[in-house]
């Protein structure tokens, strides 16, 4: 008979129990005066990962990530580099990487003068200097712009300078803080993809700082969301979209409607929802060991919504009526604000499947409509 096989978690180390983390923060908290900016924080990263630290202004994720780069010290707990404790080893000591939001480019120097600069401050050969700016340039698909000074570089070239200026010195860890800031929006979606191939290509473990959840879903193998200095849900963008622990993480991550009820009936397979805020019961396929009477939250995305003229065939559960307040044609989607019955406003997105120049199919505002979704598309939450 046949041996069982192990799973495969070369690409997915975290599941793997035998895994040793590459980056394990214990306890840390971190306090200026009287304010926490970290509090208490457990965090194991593992090596080759591109792990994103999410959240809004001021929740701690730019601190942790200085305290990794060694410019400020925990005011607890530790933080362990590849097996070596880093407390109180400084940050021109530790086997890490800093590329910071404004690339901080030497503007009288050339492109490979800036990327080589912290090599010859290492005092390295200048052949060796010269072979690895040439190898890294190439990898950033920089080199023919190699005597260019950065003034004469678009956003995105500047960018792809301040990345190889970081990765020439082969770092064991690049942390990266708000690193496409600055880039406009169509540039920022394209260069998210080249750093992802870059990461792909050296190797080196990347810990990226975003407020910008869809920068963190595009570039990360996992994600911890943070707030007020702690982190909520640590998980892969799948995970945390689709399964996320509380309203905050719902709300922040996308876009999400929210409905609070009672749960009025719990089973192994299913579990229902009174909901008088949406007007209907809300079945879900799949058991939550909930008490009846609990409060709860159905999250529920505005694309996994469906809207229509006519009432679903089977309409007892997971539907009601409403009205367009707002309608928003995106080009490859729409957006709607329906007004329900009850009062409350869901948001609606629709994938624009057909060409059509007329609008005698479209649903449009003050059009009476009916919401409805699939039993396995909302989660509850119950904070």
């Amino acid at each position: 008979m046949a041996m069982p096989q192990e799973p495969d978690y070369s690409d997915r180390p975290w599941l793997d129990p035998k895994a040793e983390p590459f980056i394990h923060i214990e306890s840390v908290s971190k306090h200026f005066g009287p304010v926490q900016a970290v509090r208490n924080v457990d965090l194991k990263i593992y090596k080759g990962e591109l792990f994103a630290l999410l959240g809004g202004s001021g929740c701690g994720k730019s601190t942790l990530l200085r305290m990794l780069a060694g410019f400020e010290e925990p005011t607890a707990g530790r933080i362990v580099i590849d097996g070596a404790d880093m407390t109180g080893i400084p940050a021109y000591d530790r086997p890490t990487n800093m590329m910071f939001q404004s690339y901080a480019l030497f503007p009288h120097m050339t492109v490979e003068r800036n990327v080589g600069y912290g090599l010859r401050r290492d005092g390295l050969p200048k052949n060796e200097i010269d072979t690895r700016v040439a190898e890294i340039l190439e990898m950033v698909e920089l080199a023919p712009l190699a005597k260019r000074k950065p003034h004469q570089l678009s956003g995105g070239q500047r960018q792809r300078v301040a990345l190889a200026r970081s990765l020439v010195k082969h770092p064991k860890l690049l942390l990266l803080d708000e690193p496409l800031g600055a880039l406009d929006k169509k540039l920022r979606e394209q260069t998210q993809f080249e750093l992802m191939r870059i990461q792909e290509q050296v190797g080196i473990t990347f810990i990226v700082v975003t407020h910008d959840q869809e920068e963190a879903m595009t570039l990360s193998t996992r994600i911890a969301v943070m707030k007020d200095g702690e982190i909520l849900q640590v998980g892969t963008p799948t995970e945390i979209y689709e399964f996320p622990d509380t309203q905050y993480i719902a709300d922040f991550v996308g876009s999400v409607n929210l409905f609070e009820g009672r749960v009025a009936e719990d089973e192994p397979d299913h579990l229902i929802v009174k909901s008088p805020e949406s007007g209907c019961d809300i079945y879900i396929d799949h058991g939550e060991s909930l008490r009846v009477g609990t409060t709860v939250w159905v999250a529920v995305r505005p694309e996994k919504v469906t809207l229509s003229t006519e009432a679903p065939a089977d309409s007892k559960f997971n539907t009601f009526r409403g009205r367009v307040l707002e309608f928003a044609y995106m080009g490859n989607y729409s957006n709607f604000r329906v007004e329900a019955e009850s009062g409350k406003v869901v948001r609606v997105m629709q994938q624009n499947v057909e060409r059509r120049a007329d609008a005698s199919h479209r649903i449009d505002w003050d059009d009476e409509v009916y919401i409805s979704w699939a039993p396995g598309s909302a989660v509850v939450l119950t904070e």
